[in-house]
């Protein structure tokens, strides 16, 4: 349902980093910023346009910023424009080693941006390194890129990163060099990831700890938000281990 106006639907996530300054209790969960729409309309946007974009803003969409079109784990979606897979990039490690993804042929992937400092960090290394640890010899890895873009919660370098992850979450799964996932240096492997799978309000990441789960060939099976928990995609890493 196109809007009659040039009202933008992404205004409330422009000033995400205002709300969060202002609001020092408000620590990292992304939340939704959208509810609150009805206090951002512009003045000459006509009651009749913001029914439009109430029915546009459905719960179910918001709470996942899910695109409209359900989409069923395990299915490989047509991208536009690109026939490339992951592992046809190259990355550093942590520690600065280039590394070719094309070693991850064959492997179902969930690929996470994580941060040191944000309220979901304990909670998403805990699980994270269970989740790896129980399929891991089933052919499933976890690729970790830390990422300072959101309110600054990965700030120190990568050898602090490093020990943090290793020594106090346990994280035995592969942690690459740090990079941007938004914005006009984003990491070339993340220019692909958020182009295979565009979110409801675009393909920005929305902050950190966002999941994407890759099957074997090297396609994007699904997107998932920050507050989604690793336990809770449990079930679609087993759907795509077992596939042939």
């Amino acid at each position: 349902m196109a809007l009659a106006t040039p009202f933008s639907i992404t205004a409330p996530f422009k000033s995400f980093t205002q709300y969060k300054t202002a609001n020092s209790s408000y620590t990292c969960t992304p939340s939704m910023a959208l509810l609150n729409l009805s206090s951002k309309i512009p003045s000459g946007f006509s009651k009749s346009s913001f029914v439009s974009l109430r029915l546009l803003l459905q719960p179910s969409q918001l709470s996942g910023f899910r695109s409209k079109t359900a989409r069923t784990p395990g299915v490989v979606y047509a991208t536009a424009a690109t026939e490339k897979s992951l592992h046809d990039f190259n990355v550093k490690d942590i520690d600065g080693k280039g590394v070719s993804l094309s070693k991850f042929k064959g492997r179902v992937l969930l690929i996470v941006n994580v941060a040191s400092k944000c309220g979901l960090t304990t909670s998403n290394y805990t699980e994270l390194s269970h989740i790896y640890e129980k399929y891991k010899s089933q052919g499933f890895e976890i690729l970790a890129f830390p990422c300072n873009q959101f309110g600054g919660q990965e700030p120190g370098p990568n050898a602090e990163i490093k020990q943090l992850a290793c020594t106090r979450f346990k994280a035995d799964f592969p942690i690459f060099d740090k990079v941007d996932v938004n914005g006009p240096n984003t990491a070339p492997v993340y220019q692909f990831l958020k182009s295979s799978a565009g979110g409801f309000l675009g393909d920005v990441v929305k902050w950190n700890f966002e999941k994407f789960l890759v099957e074997k060939n090297g396609k994007v099976v699904e997107r998932y938000p920050p507050t989604t928990s690793p336990f809770q995609i449990e079930k679609d890493i087993q759907k795509l281990l077992a596939a042939a």
